[in-house]
């Protein structure tokens, strides 16, 4: 089979990988001049910089873990977030240390007694926006100073008009926990992201085409292979016939410092409203210190309205473009049986790592490749 993978990201190599192997002469095209995709890291320093923000790889799932073990060898990070607000430092996820340093509350029955009295203003209301729902986890004081300011940052719209959802699965715990993630596996690559997908694509079966845009030679592709998986915007792919799709956008700044330790941790987010980004990542620290002892590098992320000239980062999954995107989904199976898509673009579904993986695995043994 000749077959066409559109996006050099970790969907695109997972599946030109093993389909390589099943001996399928398989060709990849990137429009960007690299290979990862937005888990894309490049050394500076000595330092491996996540050019597109932080990317902790974690899952429950030991099959993934494995897998993707295969490529890099990981080290212990553990994903320990700070917000500051205002200068005033707390940990997250919600836990223990925040309730103490916002309360003063020392054992987890006088936490929950705190957010049981100011979640009272809810008046036993089933939440029915982003607002409600965190103040019926965590109370009025935590809302207002960690969530609220950062939310509407994050998704340029006050949470009072977001849905609930987005923030319902928010970590709380009555532990003296700063772990971020409940999942058994956690790490950074030793060396950075962009070899493991440099090695998925070391197969003789599999040529890469970097600096290549799909879209300017839709056409040609399309009669050339006899399959192709697109993990592209899938309403740029046609042309946004049926509408366009709404996502967030990101700016990163990056700034090479002549010190050895800026912030004292890979990640601190701004929770205030007068901060105009929402976090700092000092790279170092994922791989604990390694590097140039006399430099450090920062990136300060600035989330942005999304337009067609930008990069899409987070679906925007409300009812609306739900519906615009199952109209293109039904519309391409039916005009090109030939094309599948996927990814976090593909699909527009918000997607962690290991669920892209997990995702691309299923993909492979489905019935696109049995037709």
């Amino acid at each position: 089979m000749k077959l066409l993978v559109v996006g050099a990201g970790l969907f695109g190599a997972t599946v030109a990988r093993e389909r390589a192997l099943k001996g399928d002469n398989v060709t990849v095209v990137e429009k960007r001049d690299h290979l990862a995709g937005n888990i894309y890291t490049k050394e500076i320093e000595g330092i491996q910089v996540h050019k597109y923000g932080a990317h902790i790889f974690h899952t429950n799932n030991q099959s993934v873990w494995e897998y993707i073990n295969q490529f890099a060898q990981f080290n212990r990070f553990t994903n320990e977030v700070i917000a500051n607000y205002k200068g005033t430092i707390y940990n997250l996820p919600f836990n223990m240390n925040t309730f103490n340093k916002m309360w003063g509350v020392v054992t987890p029955d006088e936490a929950r007694t705190k957010i049981k009295e100011q979640t009272a203003v809810l008046l036993n209301k089933q939440p029915r926006n982003l607002e409600e729902q965190a103040i019926s986890l965590v109370g009025v004081d935590i809302y207002e100073k960690l969530i609220k300011d950062y939310t509407a940052k994050q998704w340029g719209r006050d949470p009072k008009d977001l849905p609930a959802f987005i923030i319902r699965r928010l970590p709380v715990r009555y532990t003296y926990d700063n772990n971020y993630f409940n999942d058994t596996y956690q790490g950074i690559p030793i060396g950075g992201y962009t070899q493991i997908v440099k090695r998925m694509l070391d197969n003789p079966n599999i040529e890469v085409k970097l600096g290549t845009d799909f879209l300017n030679k839709k056409e040609k592709y399309l009669k050339e292979f006899d399959k192709i998986v697109y993990t592209g915007m899938i309403d740029q792919f046609f042309d946004y016939k049926l509408g366009t799709l709404e996502y967030r956008s990101l700016h990163f700044e990056t700034e090479i410092l002549d010190e050895d330790n800026y912030q004292g941790n890979a990640v601190v987010n701004y929770t205030d409203s007068e901060t105009p980004f929402t976090r700092i990542i000092e790279h170092k620290h994922f791989e604990f210190g390694k590097g140039n002892k006399h430099k450090t590098v920062i990136t300060r992320e600035y989330p942005e309205d999304w337009t067609i000239d930008k990069e899409p980062y987070y679906p925007v999954n409300d009812s609306v473009n739900n519906g615009i995107q199952k109209r293109y989904r039904k519309f391409a199976e039916e005009k090109f049986p030939q094309v599948a898509f996927g990814g976090r673009l593909g699909l527009y579904r918000y997607y962690n790592m290991d669920q892209v993986i997990l995702a691309a695995l299923q993909f492979l043994d489905g019935k696109f490749f049995k037709k």
